[in-house]
């Protein structure tokens, strides 16, 4: 597996930046991908009358592997990008040889969850992003430590935040809602898994972590101090180490 390029997948209303202090230290042992999603960051948002699904976001990672020529890959995703990579292991599981899961659940939306998404898309396509949504997800994204000392870190997030396009953060929130519970999907899926969870996660919480882990045959799971729901941007070294530390070990157990 230690041949097998990472797919990293990034979080929701974020887009790869998010990557950037993981993406160097990790591509310096292995190659690493990390695209924006459909109608995030620099990735357009393709014109189609159909309803939002993570399963066209999954053709598009597909096509994505499809252009770079790889037969198989690492999937890995934070939040939203974990989803994404059930989705992509429901869609072409032939394609995915590990899954890093982080900060992220297996379970769907609870009702209440499915219409603040509703109510998102509304906001964003009448008023547009301006400066409510990252005010409203920051609290929940990073811990109160980040918050409280790291100012520069929370004003890296919110400036991401607000760059989005207003189309993309609805198109995306709309197809997060309906996406299925994959706990049975991830047991029945026999690939490699690392599940990493920040310990003051509150929107994944580490209970929804150790579900996944306990349900996929060998799963490593690792549980990172004073982290919120984005621990690549809060721990960067930390979730660098659980990475390496598990492609080394998967790579000896495959011997």
């Amino acid at each position: 597996m230690t041949e097998l390029p990472l797919v990293l997948l990034h979080a929701f209303p974020l887009d790869s930046r998010m990557w950037n202090a993981v993406r160097e230290p990790l591509a310096s042992h292995l190659r690493v991908i990390t695209p924006d999603q459909r109608g995030l960051g620099r990735s357009p948002l393709p014109e189609s009358d159909r309803e939002p699904s993570l399963e066209d976001a999954a053709r598009d990672v597909v096509a994505l592997l499809d252009r770079l020529d790889l037969d198989r890959v690492v999937l890995g995703g934070c939040s939203m990008g974990g989803y994404l990579a059930m989705a992509v292991l429901r869609l072409a599981p032939e394609r995915v040889g590990g899954l890093v899961l982080i900060d992220t659940k297996a379970a769907p939306d609870t009702p209440e969850a499915a219409q603040t998404r509703l109510d998102v898309a509304d906001r964003v396509e009448r008023e547009g992003i301006g400066n409510w949504l990252a005010e409203a997800n920051l609290p929940n994204l990073l811990a109160a430590s980040t918050r409280e000392k790291r100012p520069e870190l929370v004003e890296t997030v919110r400036e991401i935040i607000e760059s989005q396009p207003p189309a993309g953060i609805a198109w995306t929130a709309l197809a997060l809602r309906t996406r299925p519970d994959s706990l049975d999907l991830l047991r029945d899926s026999g690939v490699p898994a690392l599940v990493i969870v920040g310990e003051e996660d509150r929107i994944t919480p580490v209970a929804a972590a150790s579900a996944i882990a306990e349900v996929m045959d060998g799963a490593t799971l690792v549980v990172l101090p004073e982290s919120g729901h984005l621990t690549p941007l809060e721990d960067p070294a930390g979730v660098v180490e659980a990475i390496l530390s598990w492609y080394s070990a998967t790579h000896e157990e495959a011997k």
